[in-house]
């Protein structure tokens, strides 16, 4: 064998698992189609990549086997990421709770990664893509672009279908599909979403607008900030939504959470009657959305001519918007991709798939996806580490 493992793909996943079985002293290659590694690293999180949360535990994910990441979670937390940081001397920030940034720049991580590979012996070579793979006797033949090798465990860490303009393709899971594993279907998630024409052109004045909401669909609720933009709506509230969301589905969207809309406007009607809705929104909400949602709503006049059922009916306005998206913006823009390789058919304890000897998955193509926030790096740190652990 010319090595004891090949991981295809320089992701997160990737070169996490490639340093940790570098140091147990395996012969370890890293082979890419991109030019450069972590990509995905290098643009997330503004450039500033969230590369954990402290608070990350197998209730942040979803999977149609939820129980799959508890056994890796637990083996590698997010504080032993952290201490790796540190090591390196990779200044971070935490912008909200549990949420950790790096202070400068992502391509600290990336360098980081490299180090590691560096140190553990594991080589990494990009521009290299995969052009066939084989099972042979007691382990794997590639024929690559830069030829052939071959290698006793194969790691697949080639992520998901999202970003595709960052270099992302299908090919994790016909490997997967090559070998007899089940590709559970996959979807874009943590992705904005989209407006029918006539919602989308009401709305158009309002691009560029931030506020707090708690939006519900699907079962779950979130309480972050939305972002109106000129395609529709999108910010963290929206990009949580979006993985729980089902086509059909209306959000609901609660534009003052935590307001008893009723009763204050029910209070301002005997306390100051000539007070107008605009007037009480606009303590509370961006001025232009104000202006929108009342020339919507034709909410005119006093509030001394206003009933308690019409009360009572501007309340649900704000606090029961339903909205029908036209859909998202689907892979172009998804942080991560919902479904992909059937995590039944691996082992939690080492991502080995169960009917395929020395054959493993990590990262993003396996059916398991965080939350926003970090969660989405931690699992990839924890597989890889699983992985590279065992192969």
């Amino acid at each position: 064998m010319d090595f004891d493992v090949v991981i295809i793909g320089a992701g997160a996943a990737g070169l996490m698992c490639a340093a940790t079985a570098g140091y147990r002293g395996r012969r370890v290659l890293v082979l890419d189609h991109a030019r450069k590694a972590g990509q995905k690293i290098l643009m997330s999180g503004g450039g500033r990549c969230n590369f954990t949360n402290l608070n990350s535990t197998p209730s942040q994910f979803l999977s149609t086997n939820p129980r799959f990441c508890i056994s890796a979670l637990k083996r590698y937390p997010p504080q032993a990421f952290l201490e790796l940081v540190e090591r390196h001397g990779i200044d971070y920030v935490e912008k909200a709770p549990g949420q950790l940034f790096c202070a400068g720049k992502a391509r600290e991580i990336v360098e980081m990664l490299l180090t590691e590979c560096d140190w553990a012996g594991a080589e990494v070579r990009m521009k290299s893509g995969v052009e066939a793979i084989e099972a042979v006797d007691s382990g794997y033949r590639l024929r690559t672009s830069n030829g052939s090798l071959t290698t006793e465990s194969l790691v697949i860490a080639t992520g998901g279908l999202s970003i595709p303009t960052m270099g992302a393709t299908p090919f994790g899971y016909e490997v997967a599909r090559q070998f007899g594993l089940t590709i559970l279907p996959t979807r874009a998630g943590l992705v904005p979403f989209t407006l029918h024409p006539e919602l989308k052109e009401r709305l158009a004045p309002l691009a560029g607008i931030s506020l707090p909401v708690a939006v519900t669909a699907g079962g779950m609720r979130f309480e972050e900030p939305m972002l109106f933009t000129h395609r529709g709506l999108s910010g963290p509230a929206m990009l949580q939504i979006s993985s729980f969301w089902q086509p059909g589905e209306p959000l609901m969207i609660d534009l003052l959470p935590g307001r008893d809309v009723v009763a204050e406007l029910a209070e301002r009607r005997t306390a100051r009657p000539t007070a107008t809705v605009l007037q009480y929104l606009d303590e509370y909400l961006p001025r232009r959305l104000v202006r929108v949602l009342c020339d919507w709503h034709d909410w005119s006049g006093p509030l001394q001519e206003y009933s308690r059922e019409a009360i009572t009916a501007v309340a649900g306005h704000l606090r029961r918007w339903a909205v029908q998206p036209a859909g998202t913006e689907g892979y172009r823009t998804a942080e991560v991709t919902l479904g992909g390789v059937d995590t039944r058919e691996l082992s939690s304890q080492t991502m080995e798939a169960r009917q395929q000897p020395g054959l493993f998955f990590i990262g993003e193509v396996v059916d398991v996806t965080g939350h926003l926030g970090g969660h989405n790096f931690q699992w990839a740190w924890a597989s890889g580490v699983a992985a590279g652990r065992a192969a």
